[in-house]
């Protein structure tokens, strides 16, 4: 039997203490879970690897393909530590330093730790934000070793909060050596998808699609954008297109551009992947308030909403499942969401491409097959033959009520379209069948889950070799309970 579609856009879950057992990996993926993420700023090689296992044996005895996203830490620009760990309170109007010269874990109520090679990307009148905004200071006046500010809007600081310079400009390089080890670990445990944390340009993208695939993995890189640098004009297009999808990470952005702003950027990162067949995940705090409560917030279950409405592919749970009180009822509210959300007439509405001519046969082909889905009375399913997952990718970009069936017989295939909306994943031997026999035995799938009955129509593409790459050439409308060939 298939796996019931519980709605097209997919959820991405944070596994961590709160939900790496076996019994809720399982719960959680009845409960809509499409891919898993496993989070290295936090815990050991070993244990995404004994999670990334448990994932894809509970996948298995499901029948149910099931992603692995592995994100990477990257550099996260932190101030140092306060003596004996102690916190402090910084009151508006006081000053405050940061200073490279003092004891990495001495600082005190004058001044913390920061790296020299910070202060280098720092200036008078600059506006810094710690603690993911919430602290802000001033820089009044800069030397050789320190940076002092005037506080704007105080609080608590705790030892190792991150540093943000509003407007962005801080030139920490993508990838750590801690990233580059961890590239290792997960193309071992044979992740489906790496992302890559604070990308700045392309060229980090290429450099760890190169660590990537020297560790002997293909897996898909997703592009992290929270520096204001990457929304750019002068990046964001070479970002998008040397990665394989993006990730609108809307904590550390929305520090770096503002909040006012993350909404207007949010649209328009999700426009842009979705025009270049990218795929885009939205992120950060979508059901906060759910690691310690049953039910979310009225505003959480708008802003899930409106991601759907905005066109993007998943949805991301972090805190909220890796050490909430509540994971799988998360994932529930967050898939009732999704459904509502769904039930809007915009989130049936496509114009993507829809002025535009192609160069490949294959993209024209898998947007005129859902042109005909979303317009020829019965069609109640459509059917696309794929070796690598490209061809579901081109006609998922089309928003339409109708389920896309990928159907693939190469080993991670089906978990790379887990993520892709309104993709369902199907493994489907088509290497060991007969050419004539495909089309049947693809129908014959679906009418056995009771997908489709005598009399629906279903829309086939495939191509006219298997295993061939970007070789989708053909499209075949065919009735359910005639002679299918």
């Amino acid at each position: 039997m298939l796996p019931e579609p519980k709605c097209r856009t997919k959820i991405v879950a944070t596994l961590g203490p709160a939900s790496s057992s076996a019994a809720i990996i399982h719960k959680l993926i009845c409960a809509g879970v499409n891919v898993f993420r496993l989070n290295f700023s936090h815990g050991s090689a070993a244990e995404h690897t004994l999670r990334a296992g448990m994932i894809r044996e509970i996948s298995a005895q499901l029948r149910i393909p099931v992603g692995i996203l592995c994100d990477m830490q990257g550099p996260k620009i932190r101030i140092g530590g306060f003596t004996d760990d102690q916190h402090i309170t910084l009151a508006d109007d006081m000053s405050f330093s940061l200073d490279s010269s003092i004891d990495p874990r001495g600082g005190n109520q004058q001044g913390v730790y920061i790296q020299q090679a910070l202060l280098a990307d720092i200036q008078q009148g600059d506006t810094l934000l710690l603690d993911d905004g919430r602290l802000t200071l001033q820089v009044t006046t800069k030397s050789a070793t320190a940076a002092n500010c005037l506080v704007i809007q105080g609080g608590v600081l705790s030892s190792n909060k991150g540093v943000n310079k509003f407007g962005g400009g801080l030139s920490a390089d993508a990838l750590t050596h801690k990233d580059m080890a961890d590239i290792k670990t997960a193309a071992a445990l044979q992740t489906d998808y790496l992302a890559i944390s604070f990308v700045r340009c392309r060229e980090d993208v290429e450099l760890a699609r190169r660590l990537l695939n020297a560790a002997g993995s293909n897996a898909h890189i997703i592009a992290k954008i929270e520096r204001a640098e990457a929304i750019t004009e002068t990046y964001l297009p070479g970002i998008i297109a040397s990665a394989d999808g993006l990730m609108v990470a809307r904590g550390d952005l929305g520090v770096e551009i503002g909040d006012a702003n993350l909404v207007a950027v949010q649209k328009h990162l999700i426009e842009a992947a979705t025009n270049a067949n990218k795929v885009v995940i939205t992120a950060t705090q979508m059901m906060e308030s759910m690691v310690s409560a049953p039910t979310p917030t009225r505003a959480e279950v708008f802003d899930v909403a409106n991601a759907v409405l905005d066109g993007t592919d998943a949805v991301m749970l972090s805190a909220e499942t890796a050490v909430g009180k509540f994971p799988v009822e998360t994932v529930k509210a967050m898939a009732r969401v999704i459904a509502g959300a769904e039930r809007h007439p915009l989130a049936r509405r496509s114009k993507h491409r829809i002025d535009q001519s192609f160069q490949r046969i294959d993209e024209a082909l898998a947007l005129a097959a859902m042109y005909v889905a979303n317009h020829l009375h019965g069609v109640k399913a459509v059917v696309c033959m794929t070796e690598t997952g490209f061809t579901p990718l081109l006609m998922s970009r089309i928003t339409s009520s109708l389920p896309i069936y990928a159907m693939a017989s190469k080993p991670g295939t089906c978990e790379i379209t887990a993520l892709y909306k309104g993709v369902i994943p199907v493994p489907f031997a088509a290497t060991e069948m007969a050419p004539a026999e495909i089309n049947h035995r693809a129908v014959e799938t679906l009418r056995a889950s009771q997908v489709v009955t005598d009399g629906d129509l279903v829309l086939i593409t495939k191509g006219d070799f298997v295993n061939v790459h970007g070789g989708t050439n053909t499209l075949k409308i065919v009735r359910v309970g005639e002679t299918v060939q």
